[in-house]
């Protein structure tokens, strides 16, 4: 990196010291706190991330996933054991049922080696902990009872939905659980001899070989884990671009493979948007966080993983939190409790609305919505409301890094199923001590700033500066901004798909003024406070203060800018901002006989001006949805070029630890495609140009079906031919849809159904699609059969003798007909992407003649089993 672009880096973070600093001591300190052994515990209810992030103690009275700390995955269960297997598609809620299944006791049958128990036949037994290892599966993002699609496409287990499935779930969660008993030691599958019945060895290998090569367990900084770091690299060279979370975690388990890494990082120090920087001065010292700070949840955290394994302890972020006026006085508490309840009311009621807007709220913002309701529904408030009103309005703001006029109204929310659940909390001693154990020993580079990527079929080349690194394939985790910014050429182009995932997306911003002072004078008895403005029009500037004495080593204060605030905050004076900063706290607190005084030293951040991230953390625009988040994650080059980060991951946003785990998820991809190189094979993909994925191009392609009836959707091939092939799609999701075959035609059109389209798009995530290859033909008779969704599916499987199975099960033959249908439909015209209602449902079944037309516009049939789910 050149000086220029150091000193542009170095400016993004102003330090102001105020007093002389008699002592530099190079280690950061290591405070003492009170553990919290309780981080990696069983799940209970949580307050949704998107809500809880600001202020820990504002609780919603309700919500639109209620009460869920992990996702409604669709169930796939076995009813029956003796007789014909059936799918059964159920909603998980925050409880975990115990399986619908028959539990055998494999003693008796251990005792007689010579006859040999098939699996395909009976359900096995471990334990009396099943429920509780479910539990432990669900908070490392696991479906208790169900497969995941990374393990569907890894062919885990050769039939879906079986009793062979629900032993390797069985299985997968018992491996889960015992690592989490003690997460600092080397697993290995042998230790699982007297557990695993024998006959059960190929599952136990498929489990075992599946969650360590994907980073669910064996995984971190313990020296048990270090240690199977081979001294010399057997496999083939790898470049990470970027040094943060997603970088040292990739780098780190692709290590553990035995690929030879090497990290570019723009930056003199690694941790990218994760900084903990020392302040000091008049014998006082403090880590203070700068970037990212709090652990949001702890159940399953992988960064409470890392934690325990270097015996570091948890603070919890307490739940007090006093709000102040824009004068100082303390706000009345029936009025907080009031404003609160209300607030909470209109989020309902918005999240309601958006129900029956359906795609229509696609392009409408959340500050939008959230205005219009409450000038409907807001009454005559006080001044003194409004402002406290306006405080929650910057805390959403905070939440998401974004203007909620620039926020999507529909999807703003998107990732809140996935809450972690469990505290919040702080890392005494600052996250920065993760950040050092995770690049301990890695080949890291700083100062190369990337400006030029090339990738393709032979490989990669990263240029920084005037040096360039040849490498077989290369992960890039910068920072969405710097994607946004066009900051790194890619050569060739990104595929349009990416790109324009990328403009989509939102990158916000959030700023902080970290304070050491010379004693604590806001009291030692909460970790937060709040401030109110009577300027709405900058509702965040300081509206939030966090505490760190209690784990920071010294008396830290830290006030964050959130929303329009932090835009204008890039340019304020430092010298300003801290005066105001000391305004406020001298309103609150000099009115109570206590004395502020000078900070020693004071740093105020400017994450907007830093090249490296350009901004703070991701979120979902106006017009942007947690596909995108999908489609970033994609890798290009036939497997060379892979991309990881917090705005790659769909569950964990913005996030510390989504930005770690995804890391391990590209990892994991990295070695498959390797290994499927080694063996002179190639990894399945779509004949595409841009070598996305054949799952992601036959996703992209039923996002507009040419049918649509009940949770059947249809593409149709290029021929108007009644033979012609078909692709059919069954969608089940987390609960079953009335049949409405008798509703008269108008009714089609109803709110109920915008509300049904909209819950679908909006938990896509929570759905199993299933495929078959039908004629066109077929198709037509399929849906003018009645009796709704369970009627049609005995057709298929009676009449027609069709077999569901999943993307991949649907093989080589299907990949053909998907090239030709994105071939045929590239050459379309354009047509309007609005909700296709228009098109009139034929009342009789239409002739093969129609077949053109019907591909070419979206149908909603009249008998409305169910709303069109689309991907």
């Amino acid at each position: 990196m050149n000086p220029s672009n150091s000193s542009q880096m170095e400016n993004s973070f102003q330090i102001i010291n105020s007093q002389p600093n008699p002592n530099n001591h190079n280690s950061d300190p290591i405070p003492t706190a009170t553990a919290n052994p309780n981080f990696d515990l069983l799940p209970s209810l949580s307050i949704p991330r998107k809500r809880k992030r600001g202020r820990v103690t504002r609780k919603p009275s309700s919500l639109l996933l209620h009460n869920q700390v992990f996702p409604p995955f669709s169930l796939l269960n076995v009813n029956n054991v003796n007789g014909n297997n059936e799918l059964v598609s159920s909603s998980l809620s925050s409880s975990i049922k115990p399986l619908p299944i028959t539990i055998v006791d494999n003693s008796a049958t251990s005792q007689s080696p010579s006859v040999a128990p098939d699996i395909s036949e009976e359900i096995i037994f471990i334990n009396k902990e099943a429920t509780a290892e479910a539990l432990i599966a669900l908070s490392a993002g696991f479906p208790a009872d169900s497969l995941t699609d990374e393990e569907i496409e890894a062919g885990i287990v050769s039939v879906v939905g079986g009793i062979e499935q629900v032993n390797y779930i069985l299985i997968r969660n018992h491996i889960l659980a015992k690592w989490r008993e003690n997460v600092s030691t080397w697993l290995t599958k042998e230790s699982f001899s007297d557990s695993i019945p024998q006959h059960c060895d190929i599952l136990l290998n498929s489990a075992y070989n599946f969650l360590v090569s994907h980073g669910y367990v064996n995984f971190g900084v313990a020296p048990a884990i270090k240690e199977k770091i081979p001294a010399d690299a057997t496999k083939p060279n790898v470049i990470v671009i970027g040094a943060g979370l997603a970088g040292l975690a990739a780098a780190r388990q692709l290590m553990v493979f035995g690929f030879k890494v090497i990290v570019l990082e723009g930056r003199k120090r690694a941790g990218g948007r994760v900084y903990t920087k020392k302040m000091e001065g008049a014998n006082r010292s403090a880590a203070a966080e700068l970037g990212g700070s709090v652990l949001t949840g702890t159940h399953g955290n992988p960064l409470g993983i890392l934690a325990k394994q270097l015996s570091y302890p948890m603070h919890k972020v307490r739940d007090k939190c006093p709000l102040y006026c824009p004068d100082g006085k303390p706000v009345n508490p029936d009025m907080d409790s009031k404003v609160e309840s209300a607030f909470n009311r209109l989020l309902d009621q918005a999240s309601r609305l958006r129900q029956l807007m359906g795609e229509v709220s696609v392009d409408v913002s959340l500050g939008a919505a959230l205005e219009t309701f409450r000038e409907v529904y807001g009454g005559t408030v006080s001044a003194e409301e409004m402002n406290l009103f306006h405080w929650h309005l910057a805390n959403l703001e905070y939440a998401n890094a974004g203007l909620l006029s620039k926020l999507s109204f529909a999807f703003w929310d998107q990732d809140d199923p996935y809450d972690m659940g469990g505290d919040h909390c702080f890392l005494p001693g600052g996250n920065g001590r993760l950040v050092q154990a995770l690049a301990e020993n890695l080949h890291i580079l700083y100062e190369k700033t990337v400006h030029t990527i090339r990738y393709g079929s032979e490989g990669v080349q990263v240029v920084a500066g005037n040096q360039v690194f040849e490498g077989d394939m290369a992960l890039c985790t910068v920072p969405l901004g710097v994607l946004k910014n066009g900051s790194i050429k890619f050569i060739p182009e990104l595929p349009q798909r990416k790109l324009d995932g990328i403009k989509r997306l939102g990158f916000g911003l959030l700023n902080k003024v970290a304070m050491l002072f010379p004693h604590v004078f806001w009291g030692s008895d909460l970790d937060t406070f709040g401030h109110l403005s009577d300027d709405h029009s900058r509702r965040g500037e300081f509206f939030l203060f966090y505490s760190y004495a209690t784990v920071a080593g010294g008396p830290l204060l830290i006030a964050l800018v959130a929303g329009e605030a932090a835009l204008k905050f890039e340019s304020m004076a430092p010298t300003d901002a801290v005066t105001r900063v000391l305004q406020i706290l001298k309103g609150i607190y000099e009115p109570q006989g206590i004395d502020v005084p000078e900070p020693i030293q004071t740093v105020c951040t400017r994450w907007g001006s830093d090249p490296f991230s350009l901004g703070s953390y991701s979120n979902v625009a106006v017009g942007a949805s947690g596909d995108d988040y999908d489609i970033l994650a994609e890798n290009v080059g036939d497997g060379r070029l892979f991309f990881a980060g917090e705005a790659t991951t769909r569950r964990y946003p913005a996030t510390m630890h989504g930005a770690f785990l995804s890391g391990l998820r590209e990892a994991a991809s990295m070695a498959n495609h390797a290994n499927a190189r080694s063996l002179q094979s190639k990894v399945e993909r779509s004949p595409s140009k841009d070598a996305q994925s054949c799952a992601a191009l036959l996703a992209d392609l039923f996002r507009e079906p040419d049918l649509e009836f009940g949770s059947f959707a249809v593409i149709f091939g290029p021929k108007s031919d009644p033979k012609a092939i078909a692709i059919l799609r069954v969608t089940f999701s987390g609960s079953r849809k009335k049949n409405n075959e008798g509703s008269k035609p108008d009714q089609q059109y109803s709110n109920k159904l915008l509300f049904q389209q909209l819950q679908s798009h909006f938990n896509q995530q929570q759905q199993l699609h299933v495929y078959t290859l039908l004629s066109s033909q077929q198709v037509l008779e399929l849906r003018e059969v009645r009796g709704g969704d369970e009627t049609r599916l005995n057709y298929l499987s009676e009449k027609l003798g069709v077999k569901l199975v999943n993307r991949r099960g649907l093989g080589s033959a299907a990949d053909s007909v998907i090239a030709a249908i994105k071939a045929e439909r590239g050459n379309r015209r354009p047509t309007s992407t609005s909700l296709a209602l228009k098109s009139v449902t034929p009342k009789h079944k239409p002739s093969s003649s129609k077949l053109a037309l019907v591909r070419r516009a979206k149908v909603v049939t009249g008998s409305n089993d169910s709303a069109p789910a689309p991907s």
